[in-house]
């Protein structure tokens, strides 16, 4: 049974910001992708060719769709997380981990394909596999909580 008074964990915190942050930037390329806006702000690197290729698409899906269904994802559960019904669940820990490693690994893929595929930059997806490393190092704590509750 939760605490009245229990301090919310702050790597659930630290990964409600940075998946906000994500989500702005996922959001702001979707809203590129969907004609929204014109031409991407890019001061470094070249985000027209990355976005213009055939990897911005998941299947029929752009990958900016998936980054803001990502960080939605992500900022609901540490949102719940936070909360006193919600800080002691095995399940929010197995959930944050889970999330947080698939969007690290997806981060580490586009940046192979920007690096070595595609041959250009697109500082917005650098800033996102950033985000994208820091809500995964955030989540580390969750292993702590994960073994705890075992041995409980």
């Amino acid at each position: 049974m939760p605490r009245a008074n229990q301090t919310p964990p702050v790597n659930r915190m630290a990964i409600a910001v940075l998946s906000l942050a994500g989500f702005f930037v996922a959001f702001y390329l979707l809203a590129h992708h969907l004609g929204w806006v014109g031409s991407l702000m890019c001061g470094v690197g070249d985000c027209a060719t990355v976005q213009a290729s055939k990897w911005a698409k998941m299947g029929p899906l752009p990958v900016p769709l998936l980054g803001v269904g990502g960080y939605v994802a992500l900022l609901a559960v540490s949102l719940f997380g936070i909360q006193p019904a919600g800080t002691d669940s095995r399940v929010v820990s197995l959930v944050l981990l889970a999330f947080a490693t698939v969007a690290f690994g997806l981060s580490i893929w586009f940046t192979y394909l920007e690096a070595f595929v595609i041959h250009a930059w697109c500082q917005w997806c650098v800033v996102s596999a950033i985000l994208c490393t820091l809500i995964f190092l955030a989540a580390l704590p969750e292993l702590k909580r994960l073994r705890n509750t075992e041995e409980a």
